[in-house]
Order: C-alpha cells, then structure tokens, then sequence
C-alpha cells in the first residue's frame, strides 16, 4: 500500500491519528521537501514518528517517483506531504503511476493553508481562484497573477495569495565539475515582498492608462505561519501590508473582495491601523 499523509501546518504533532499509525507501520517513510515546510525539522519528526525519514525532493518525485514506489505492492510505503496530500501542490502522478503498477493507495487528509486561512474571519465559500506569486528577478517580472486577482474581485471574491518560496533551489555553475550541482539557500518571499510587487503592477498599469480594480487602499489580510503557536494575522490596506512586519516563514497573503458585515468584523480584530476600518471608502462589502 501507498499512503499518502497530510501532516498538518504546525510541528510534528499536528499528525491524524490514522497518519501516525500509518506511518508506524510502513517500511519506508518519504518526507516530501520541496513545496513547504514544518516549524520544525526533519530530526523533531523522526523522534516523534519513530521513523527514520527519507527526504524525497522535487527531482526525487518528479524524475524518480520508481524508487518510492519499489516494493510498495508487498510491503507499506508513505509519502508525507506538509499540509494536506492534494491541498496547495497536487500529488496526482505519483498517484497515477502507483495505479498503472497495480499498486493501492490511501489519501489521509489533514489541513492545509487552502483552508486553514478561514483564521482570520473571511469564509472560505468566498473565496476565488488561488494564486501564486513569484520572485520576481531583473529581468522577468510576470503579471498574470494580478489579472487573476483582479477577475476574483470584479466577481466580489477574496483571493488567497501563496507566496513564492525556494528550498534549495539547484542551479548552474560554470567552476564546478560537470555533474555536480550546488544548491541556493532556501528563500521565503514575505507579505512585504507580495504587497510591493502588486503596488509595482499597480503603478505599471496606471502608466500604461488603466484604473486598477485593485488599489493601494484595497482591503488585504497578511498571516504567517499560520497552525503554529507563533502565527500572526494582520489585516489592513494593500499599502500597509508593505510595511507590516510578521516574523519567519510561511507567509500568505489575502486581497480582498466583497465582505459581508461579519467578515468585516472579524477582520477588524488583527487590524494594524483601526483608522482604516473607519473610512469604508475602499471597501466593497454587502
């Protein structure tokens, strides 16, 4: 059997029951370590799962899922997933492939950012299509995930905004032996970092003649590590959200779209400016 486990947004305890008594009993254990992370380490998991853990990365899953698979139809293998198995990054291959070898699997849920995010009052059934946004670099600076944000809120939908990250990140060198690959440190793009690159598109599409639907004063919720003892939820205008400072990683970022009074009032209690909420301006709510 093939399980596949949900591990939950917080630290080694966050596991389901039926998770923990599944991964007890596999042979093998694979941590899936490239689309998120714990607040806590590999070494904190191994102690408490009891189980020595097989970091499994983005080369492993995608180029050599075979070698999770190896045996799997005799004896049990896992593959744990931050989060939930099918939440922010689907693992429908590894699936597919298990199934093409005539191997059963089982999917045990658990949390994940994609509804965990109903922490800071806004109800999921608002929710439009989730993005993601990326690093930008000199040189490429993509602007399709505002056009995405932009038709949510013209639908009166909140936008849940998953922000780039990269875990050790291999690339290119021209000094080292060929074959041989080294890795970038892994890199956590913040509130600050979205909310600049979305008041940069802002400014981008003003020159070129256009009115935004989103604006500087647009309603946006920032939270960090959200399912940990240390979370923070701020919640204030897109210009705020450039200067409000959370912690570590992991950081989401929510736009805002139409919000009833109730929404409102929740979002009013992680508010980093209560003077934002007395001017509705900006607001679009019911």
């Amino acid at each position: 059997m093939l399980y596949l486990v949900g591990l939950g947004l917080g630290d080694a305890k966050d596991i389901t029951v039926k998770g923990l008594e599944a991964v007890r009993r596999c042979r093998r254990v694979y941590l899936e370590a490239y689309t998120s992370v714990l607040t806590v380490g590999k070494e904190a998991l191994e102690e408490f799962y009891g189980k020595e853990l097989i970091l499994a990365d983005r080369e492993t899953v995608e180029q050599e899922a075979d070698s999770i698979l190896k045996e799997a139809d005799i004896c049990d293998v896992a593959f744990l997933v931050v989060g939930d198995p099918f939440g922010a990054t689907t693992h429908s291959d590894l699936v597919l492939r298990a199934v093409k070898l005539g191997i059963p699997y089982k999917v045990i849920h658990n949390a994940s950012i994609m509804n965990a995010v109903g922490c800071c009052g806004l109800q999921l059934y608002n929710f439009g299509e989730t993005v993601s946004i990326v690093f930008w670099t000199d040189t490429w600076k993509p602007e399709s995930f505002f056009d995405k944000i932009e038709k949510n809120r013209q639908n009166g939908m909140h936008t849940l905004c998953l922000l780039g990250k990269q875990l050790l990140s291999p690339f290119l060198s021209y000094h080292l032996p060929q074959g041989r690959k080294i890795y970038e440190p892994p890199r956590y793009m913040s509130v600050n970092q979205a909310a600049e690159q979305l008041l940069a598109v802002i400014q981008n599409r003003r020159l070129q003649g256009e009115e935004p639907e989103i604006t500087e004063n647009t309603m946006c919720v920032g939270l960090a590590r959200v399912g940990a003892p240390d979370e923070k939820i701020a919640s204030g205008t897109l210009c705020q959200m450039s200067t409000v400072e959370l912690g570590g990683p992991l950081h989401s970022l929510i736009v805002t779209g139409t919000m009833h009074p109730l929404e409102l009032e929740m979002l009013k209690l992680f508010s980093v400016d209560s003077s934002s909420f007395e001017n509705n301006a900006f607001q679009r709510t019911e």
